[in-house]
């Protein structure tokens, strides 16, 4: 065969496309477009370029078709040829090892066209599963998904736990509970992803920035995750896991790039520009509960010292504090005190009116740093009706332009569906980086990825 794919890579001989752009902290460097039948990689500083092996470019040009695949649904080697650029032999080809891999099956036959029927390939459902799970403060939720996106469960329980230990025992009882609904074990699932308050810091292996979980940046916590979930592990930023969730199905589906505020039990930003989510440098991109911005009756100086003075001023826990030193008394919630408001307590109204100063304050320096076509606001208070509209009035007065602000519409299964999301990404690549090996050796070969990219170390 002739190969028909350009590719530069580094000396290792690995293609930097390998890396998902859904995949956590710990991996970077360009990706080549999915559109583009080749990737172009330098080395560690750019050095010198070698010419691709013929086994590396045949996996890359079966890639590239199993992502058109993934991204189209069914096709036929005709389209497949036309959409990639490659000639039918090597189309063929690439099928043929992906179908020996067990990633893609045929999907009948389309026809009703002139000439003769074409026969249709699409994603295997059952060559990989991807388990999301989400660690919130008051709830526990996840899902268990198949490579083609199908939900196969879907559950959330209340936590109850009061340490570190108890946590991680939700989330195994949680990830067994789903596994058992979908007639698997948690050693089938192909990837695993948390979505959790703070960032990953490799430095320490350890999460950090957590916020209201106590003893979560603790290094047992990643120790223990491991132990449960095994190598296929990854840890994604709760607020940027709902951003991936708004970019894939919600109003990020639209645009190239938005912000995505979430405003609950804590306030965090993921940040989506040209479709790819901002990290940043150290994974703290959108960690805005850390700007040096504070106001209203709720700032608690002791609080913004755990947890950063935004945050303490504009989450749930400062809004029940607000509440409590304007006269509610009894139970108070964020919740109640937006009702109350809705309900023409004047105390209430002051609450809420100040919160959605504040928050159109941290809108508005968004925009003049960033100048999102689109702020999408998501987390309790964020999703509290009318609350957005106050918001959007506030900024009116102060931003220098106005973006569209909308309310997500996700709900509370957002950041696990991000993590379905991200899983997804990791799990394709760690799937389609053996496909040549699995057609000459079987699943598991000698060429085999042993690694994935953005899992845990």
């Amino acid at each position: 065969m002739v190969a028909e794919v350009g590719v530069a890579v580094t000396s290792e001989g690995v293609p930097d496309s390998a890396v998902p752009a859904s995949a956590p902290p710990g991996t970077s460097g360009p990706r080549a477009s999915a559109q583009e039948p080749f990737a172009a990689v330098g080395g560690p500083l750019g050095g010198e370029l070698a010419a691709a092996r013929p086994q590396l470019i045949r996996a890359l040009n079966g890639r590239l078709l199993l992502g058109h695949i993934r991204d189209l649904g069914p096709c036929s080697r005709a389209e497949l040829a036309r959409i990639s650029g490659l000639s039918k032999p090597t189309v063929s080809v690439a099928l043929a090892d992906a179908e020996r891999a067990g990633l893609v099956r045929t999907a009948g036959q389309r026809t009703g066209r002139p000439g003769r029927s074409a026969l249709l390939y699409e994603v295997r459902p059952e060559a990989g599963f991807i388990l999301g799970l989400d660690v919130g403060a008051q709830y526990v939720r996840g899902a268990l998904a198949d490579l083609a996106g199908g939900i196969r469960a879907r559950a959330s329980v209340r936590s109850r736990a009061s340490s570190v230990r108890g946590r991680v025992a939700e989330l195994v009882g949680l990830a067994d509970g789903l596994c058992t609904e979908a007639g698997l074990t948690r050693d089938g699932i192909t990837q695993t992803v948390i979505g959790s308050p703070g960032v990953y810091d490799p430095r320490r292996n350890a999460m950090a920035l957590t916020g209201g979980l106590p003893g979560w940046d603790r290094p047992a916590v990643v120790e223990r995750l491991r132990e449960a979930f095994g190598p296929s592990l990854a840890v994604e930023n709760d607020v940027d896991a709902a951003a991936l969730a708004e970019r894939a199905l919600g109003h990020g589906r639209e645009v190239d790039s938005f912000a995505f505020i979430s405003v609950g039990t804590g306030i965090g930003m993921g940040l989506v520009l040209s479709g790819q989510l901002v990290r940043g440098a150290h994974g703290v991109a959108g960690e805005i509960a850390y700007m040096p911005m504070s106001g209203g009756e709720g700032t608690d100086p002791a609080d913004a010292r755990r947890r950063g003075a935004l945050e303490a001023s504009a989450s749930a826990p400062a809004v029940v504090r607000a509440a409590r030193r304007a006269g509610m008394r009894g139970q108070v919630s964020a919740r109640r005190v937006f009702t109350a408001a809705a309900k023409g307590d004047e105390r209430a109204a002051a609450v809420v009116a100040e919160e959605a100063r504040l928050v159109a304050r941290v809108l508005c320096a968004v925009v003049t740093v960033i100048d999102p076509p689109l702020i999408v606001l998501g987390g309790g208070i964020g999703q509290a009706p009318g609350f957005a509209a106050e918001v959007t009035k506030e900024l009116r007065q102060l931003a220098p332009v106005m973006p569209e602000v909308s309310v997500s519409a996700l709900g509370t299964e957002a950041v696990v569906d991000g993590c379905l999301a991200a899983g997804t990404g990791l799990a394709w690549a760690q799937l389609t980086a053996a496909v040549p090996a699995a057609g000459r050796d079987g699943p598991g070969g000698p060429d085999a990825a042993a690694h994935v990219p953005g899992a845990l170390p």
